[in-house]
């Protein structure tokens, strides 16, 4: 059994290239991380929860949910509401 057969206990696939993942460090440390993969054989896009090498919680989200998490994290960006650039 593969260290990441026991972490994804739903029997998950294995993740796509890199390109579709992206790992984004949580500020406090202690190996805390959110990852985002997309799995194009499932149709969704998976962010887990991870403290070091652990995966602690799962959310997986259909295509059409993704667009408003992108809308709603970049209403949340310093700048102009909704314009998702942040201000320099």
């Amino acid at each position: 059994m593969t260290l990441r057969s026991r972490v994804h206990h739903g029997g998950m696939p294995s993740p796509q290239p890199r390109s579709a993942r992206v790992v984004l460090g949580d500020t406090r440390g202690d190996g805390r991380a959110l990852r985002a993969t997309w799995h194009a054989e499932a149709g969704v896009l998976v962010l887990s929860v991870w403290k070091g090498n652990v995966c602690t919680a799962t959310v997986r989200l259909a295509p059409d949910q993704v667009h408003g998490l992108l809308e709603a994290l970049a209403d949340g960006l310093p700048g102009e509401p909704g314009s998702g650039v942040a201000s320099a």
